[in-house]
């Protein structure tokens, strides 16, 4: 069940609890080697947030900002999320295959949590 996805952009949508409307969120995909590995290094700001696929860990060095971090397994399904501030190395999770990346503070805004589910729906 492997998903493929072209850097461009998308939506992601958080699945919330209880049956709450789902989150619709601008998402950026980055996809290729060179994008995943450019993330949000030099930026001051992220519109929404951006998906690094396929990824299993993140690191903050030479950002500029806190980020959220959403470790996601193969079925989108959130296995940790943590708050990272610059400067610092994330480790790897051994179910995750794809990291999702945001602003610190709007995962939690978004219903992002452990357990959950989310989509992404690449731009045509």
């Amino acid at each position: 069940m492997g998903r493929r996805w072209r850097d461009g952009r998308g939506t992601l949508v958080v699945h919330g609890d209880g049956g709450a409307p789902p989150v619709r969120v601008p998402l950026e995909i980055a996809a290729s080697y060179r994008a995943r590995t450019r993330g949000l290094l030099g930026r001051d700001s992220v519109d929404g947030a951006i998906l690094l696929s396929p990824a299993g860990g993140v690191h903050t060095f030479r950002m500029r900002f806190p980020i959220d971090v959403a470790y996601l397994d193969r079925r989108l399904r959130v296995v940790a999320v943590r708050t990272m501030r610059p400067g610092r190395l994330g480790l790897p999770r051994i179910r995750s295959r794809h990291v999702l990346e945001a602003e610190a503070g709007a995962m939690a805004g978004w219903g992002v949590r452990v357990g959950g589910r989310v989509e992404v729906a690449a731009a045509e």
